[in-house]
């Protein structure tokens, strides 16, 4: 499921992301740490923002069962975009390799982690709240 470059999404290189998750914030903390370019943005999916970009690429906002992302134009999921992420990061650029990998078995993983990932991680009562430099790089 991509957005057609016909019509992109406005923003680019742009983060969706479960924000209550514990596991999917420590996720966008990683990335944010890492991003030195500081190329990368995020919107959580409960926020006015993300909840419209969720429904733009198909994702069911009350019910997230991947987080995506917006890099050229295209909204990748699952492990795809996990994957196009960290191949943008320096240091990171080596896991394009794990493209190799059978997407049906790489999709696999990501959603037995994405169904436990309450139970194994915890949730959030509401969104956490970034720093001052990160909030710089949220959309709401």
């Amino acid at each position: 499921m991509t957005l057609r470059k016909t019509s992109p999404w406005p923003d680019d290189d742009l983060i969706l992301y479960d924000g209550v998750c514990v596991f999917c914030s420590r996720w966008i903390r990683f990335v944010a740490a890492r991003d030195v370019e500081r190329r990368f943005r995020f919107t959580a999916i409960q926020s006015g923002y993300g909840t419209r970009l969720a429904q733009a690429v198909g994702i069911n906002s009350d019910d997230p069962d991947t987080n995506a992302v917006i890099h050229g134009g295209e909204a990748f999921f699952r492990s795809d975009a996990a994957l196009t992420v960290l191949s943008n990061l320096p240091g990171w650029r080596w896991v394009r390799v794990l493209r190799a990998v059978p997407k049906p078995l790489r999709d696999a993983v990501y959603g037995l982690v994405a169904r436990h990932r309450y139970r194994i991680f915890g949730k959030y009562e509401a969104c956490f709240v970034p720093d001052a430099e990160m909030r710089a790089r949220v959309m709401e």
